[in-house]
């Protein structure tokens, strides 16, 4: 991280105080999310992560297929909706589905 402890709440106390708890909020949605987790899963994700340094070709496509399976179970979808929601107020778009016709296949 750049910055000194000190130059960073410099930064913090610059927003507004509506921003700043609609900040905290998504850290705490974020870490709901992540408590999902085993601590051996969080360990692992952790480890992926370093390792691909921001690019997914940097992981074996086993490695990549772990962290996938690792992310879905924090329900990223809800995240987001949650995320939205809490920020925007307004529900994030859900996927409609159109519903089966008897008989259809």
């Amino acid at each position: 991280m750049a910055g000194s402890p000190l130059s960073r709440l410099a930064r913090l106390r610059q927003l507004p105080v509506a921003r700043l708890l609609a900040l905290a909020e998504l850290v705490l949605l974020a870490r709901e999310h992540y408590g999902k987790l085993k601590p051996h899963e969080r360990r692992r994700i952790l480890a992926l992560v370093r390792r691909a340094r921001g690019r997914p070709a940097n992981l074996t496509r086993r490695e990549r297929a772990e962290l996938s399976a690792l992310l879905a179970k924090t329900d990223p979808r809800l995240f987001m909706e949650s995320a939205v929601r809490k920020v925007t107020g307004v529900p994030l778009p859900g996927r409609t589905r159109q519903p089966r016709r008897p008989g259809s296949s």
